[in-house]
């Protein structure tokens, strides 16, 4: 019986892991769980799956699902810290949505956890940072939960990466691949919100439409599996049903295909390399009929090339970029500004990104994170 902590519960990917854990009660116990501020949905969760440990980011909900519940609550980062390095703790999913995500995972790594990583961020933003911290920790280790990071892994499926041409990350290319350029700057955030097929939280899909939630992937995937940028690709598929590919050095392309129900990939974490059933959609290749492919359109996208590019300055750059990025589309979501005001707040950031020498340490990220969150907050008013 593995004992799970799950930060970030009351979002979809939460979501998606409790029906998971709800098919295997003889293998998981729901043992913490973590969320920002929704309290009511935490005390439905607590109650139906006789969860032991609490934390709420907001200190004023923790404070209302400790009155709820009448046990304790931690609450804030030292909190998220806390139940991320419970010994009782098996494995850690971490689906908190931005930078939050950062410091549990390193807590989780430090303390010799199995994470089920679904919060990109964290390698977005301190990559070499967590990898350094794997190295310290070799009990610790990480599962990609993310459908496209989840293909990847299963078609490499423990092989070298010497062995590896390139990785092909898919993407649906959101709701806006066949708007012409010149209507991006009418996009409401009602139309940023109407995602073609995935149901994810509000965050992410702003990302998905602007594409810079695959330029991030881009940066995931260099960090997951040591693959230079120049042997990732991004392809648009809108079908969503191949969630990406291996290009190996002997000419074979190997896929991994399925229903798009973030349900497989989520299990594929917690159990690999053990298959176990699930109740799930099964793909119908007949059904679906065909499936296209191209290349992203980059002047469209243009969030999709800031990302890569700064992920190949590497530095302080995917810090800031991630940094800004979450704030402008927070503005766009609160309609302060355009959905052409994210890209051009970004690259207006990271064109302050200063130089470092040596290796980066976590406080170093931090501090930058928090000043690119400022300079892109300055910005909203004038857009």
């Amino acid at each position: 019986m593995k004992q799970v902590c799950l930060l970030g519960a009351t979002g979809s990917i939460g979501t998606s892991t409790i029906g998971v854990l709800k098919q295997h009660p003889d293998r998981f116990k729901l043992y913490a769980i973590a969320a920002n501020s929704n309290w009511k949905k935490m005390a439905e969760i607590a109650r139906e799956m006789d969860v032991e440990r609490f934390c709420m980011f907001d200190e004023t909900a923790a404070k209302a699902l400790e009155k709820e519940l009448g046990k304790p609550v931690l609450s804030g980062m030292d909190g998220l810290c806390e139940l991320a390095s419970d010994p009782k703790t098996d494995i850690v999913l971490n689906s908190l949505m931005g930078s939050v995500g950062c410091l549990p995972t390193l807590s989780a790594i430090r303390s010799s956890k199995h994470i089920a990583l679904a919060n990109k961020e964290t390698l977005v933003m301190a990559g070499e940072v967590i990898k350094e911290a794997l190295r310290e920790n070799p009990k610790a280790y990480l599962t990609p939960v993310d459908s496209e990071h989840n293909a990847i892994f299963q078609c490499l499926a423990d092989r070298p990466k010497v062995e590896v041409e390139n990785l092909q990350i898919t993407a649906s290319g959101g709701p806006f691949r066949e708007w012409p350029v010149e209507k991006f700057k009418d996009i409401r955030v009602e139309d940023a919100l109407n995602h073609p097929v995935w149901s994810m939280g509000r965050k992410i899909t702003i990302d998905s439409a602007s594409m810079m939630n695959k330029g991030l992937e881009v940066i995931e995937a260099h960090f997951l599996f040591d693959i230079p940028y120049e042997q990732i690709k991004v392809v648009v598929h809108p079908q969503s049903r191949v969630h990406s590919l291996v290009q190996f050095r002997d000419g074979n392309l190997m896929a991994q295909l399925g229903a798009p129900d973030m349900k497989i990939p989520i299990q594929v974490a917690l159990t690999w390399p053990e298959r176990i059933p699930l109740k799930t959609d099964r793909l119908d290749l007949a059904e679906v009929g065909k499936f296209t492919f191209f290349q992203p359109d980059l002047e469209k996208f243009r969030c999709l090339a800031i990302a890569i590019e700064c992920g190949k300055k590497a530095g302080l750059y995917t810090a800031m970029m991630n940094a800004a990025n979450e704030v402008l589309v927070n503005a766009f979501l609160e309609k302060k500004i355009g959905f052409m005001d994210i890209p051009a707040g970004v690259e207006k950031v990271i064109a302050k990104t200063p130089t470092v020498s040596g290796k980066l340490d976590l406080e170093t990220i931090l501090a930058a994170d928090a000043e690119a969150r400022k300079l892109a907050q300055s910005l909203i008013p004038n857009f």
